[in-house]
């Protein structure tokens, strides 16, 4: 079989790991990329001795591919998608998939008419601890969930959202929960279950932006258990930690590390010969692998399409965590409570 041809719309920051996993990974081939921006896209297309854009339209029209990579600026990638929909490509879109839930749904909507896929990047899930954590939960091993809880602890300094105009801002990036906290946000309600209601607050702290750059949240599962969120890109004077716990009846897991890469606590009340296993092979993320959530997201992009088999994150599940960031935005507005299953009235992501 042919290998299965991407091209990348954007090559601002996160091209890099699409790069990187395209140009190692088998069964795949990187054939172009296209920015807006002409050294970016100049830059990337010869280093990599492949052709190079500043018209998407021109680059899907000229060249042959299967997948087209969105990776450009979150309050854009609702835009694209739809723009790029009816070439009739798969669609790969990094996070968040987009920033209002109107727009979320209009993706889902236009992917299905033109009968493509459409993939939400949230690599974290293929971590291999995220992956035991599941398996786990998948089990029973937990019992009654009794509370989950993430913390994201990271350093962005002014010069961070300096770097583009459209970071920081409500109408093209949102805050610390849009952006770096919604891979675990993603992990949380994954692994949890729905949410039945949550109440937020939000602050800016250190550094001058329209969004929040710290923010906590409480949530209630419809499952009964609680939740906290612990989300900052204000600690100083660097990156400190983003992990996830879960405490249930029967057992408790913390995952930490830089990314949820490294198991720090695998107790469980009845105790299997594979636990200690778990403790030694699976802990963390194998050290030499550049990227590996990333790679493995776009192993099971290829198997999909090759198989036509179902997402582990498509439009729909991409916009479970797009509703509860949004829900915790509207709490914080609002100063109350918030039951999920809402149409935003107060929360100010995606507008201007």
């Amino acid at each position: 079989m042919e290998p299965i041809r991407f091209g990348l719309i954007g090559c601002g920051r996160i091209s890099k790991k699409h790069v990187d996993v395209l140009t190692e990974l088998q069964d795949t081939n990187l054939v172009s990329v296209c920015d807006t921006k002409i050294e970016r896209a100049e830059a990337v297309g010869k280093a990599l001795n492949i052709p190079w854009y500043t018209d998407y339209h021109e680059m899907i029209k000229k060249e042959k591919l299967d997948v087209l990579n969105v990776l450009t600026e979150s309050g854009t990638h609702a835009e694209v998608v739809k723009d790029i929909a009816a070439y009739g490509k798969h669609i790969v879109v990094e996070k968040p998939m987009a920033l209002t839930l109107d727009d979320a749904d209009a993706m889902i909507r236009i992917c299905d008419l033109n009968k493509i896929k459409l993939f939400v990047v949230k690599q974290n899930r293929y971590n291999l601890p995220v992956q035991k954590l599941k398996e786990a939960m998948d089990q029973g091993r937990f019992g009654k969930l009794v509370l989950g809880t993430i913390r994201v602890r990271w350093c962005r300094p002014q010069s961070y959202y300096d770097l583009d105009a459209w970071r920081g801002t409500w109408a093209q990036d949102g805050g610390v929960f849009t952006n770096q906290a919604s891979h675990h946000i993603d992990l949380l309600e994954w692994l949890m279950g729905d949410v039945d209601t949550v109440f937020s607050k939000t602050a800016t702290q250190l550094v001058d932006i329209e969004t929040e750059d710290t923010g906590v949240a409480v949530l209630r599962f419809t499952n009964g258990a609680l939740g906290v969120i612990e989300a900052t890109t204000a600690t100083r004077p660097k990156d400190l930690e983003g992990s996830i716990s879960i405490l249930g009846e029967k057992g408790s897991v913390e995952i930490g590390g830089f990314a949820v890469n490294e198991i720090k606590i695998w107790n469980f009340a009845n105790e299997l010969e594979g636990d200690k296993e778990v403790a030694e092979r699976y802990f963390q993320n194998p050290p030499n692998v550049y990227g590996y959530g990333h790679m493995a997201y776009m192993k099971d992009v290829v198997e999909c399409i090759r198989s036509d088999k179902h997402a582990l994150v498509d439009g729909l599940e991409g916009r479970k965590s797009l509703e509860l960031i949004n829900a915790i935005y509207e709490s914080s507005e609002l100063g109350k409570e918030v039951s999920l299953r809402f149409r935003p009235k107060k929360c100010r992501l995606g507008h201007s």
